[in-house]
């Protein structure tokens, strides 16, 4: 018969998810250079080529923006307790679902339709799913646990 494990903390559910999601979105990436090992082009179907690297440096900048919130993310969970930081948690993951929905939408509208990328991209927003929600129940836990404190008294 199978032991019932004990369930691990919020904040160990949301580091797991998050890291899950970097590494997700890393090889979101890399999916998208493997074709240059085939001898093949990865250049973008929009028809800009940027002859200069200060051309896309907005762009570096905003997946620099995208990559470091979580990896903040992560390291503040590990640190901070707050019911304010919950909060402000839970709405930095909805608003990373939004984005992944919206990218989600654009790979499905470049053509071709990269199927892979899109079945990558449709776990990674199913992963965000997930994280709202435990992301919801750590502030639950919170307020739950302050009326069970004074509700002893």
């Amino acid at each position: 018969m199978l032991a019932l494990k004990e369930q691990p903390s919020f904040a160990v559910k949301i580091i797991a998810l998050w890291t899950v999601f970097l590494l997700g979105t890393l090889f979101h990436t890399q999916l998208a250079l493997m074709p240059l090992f085939h001898g093949l082009s990865v250049l973008a179907p929009h028809g800009h080529v940027a002859t200069d690297i200060s051309e896309i440096s907005t762009i570096l900048w905003l997946m620099l923006a995208f990559f470091a919130v979580p990896l903040i993310a992560i390291t503040s969970t590990c640190l901070i307790d707050s019911r304010w930081y919950r909060i402000g948690h839970f709405w930095v993951t909805v608003i990373y679902s939004v984005l992944n929905l919206a990218h989600l939408v654009v790979d499905l509208t470049i053509p071709p339709v990269a199927w892979y990328q899109v079945a990558l991209m449709a776990f990674l927003f199913l992963i965000g799913l997930l994280l709202n929600l435990v992301a919801y129940q750590w502030i639950k836990e919170s307020h739950d646990h302050g009326h069970r404190l004074q509700s002893a008294h």
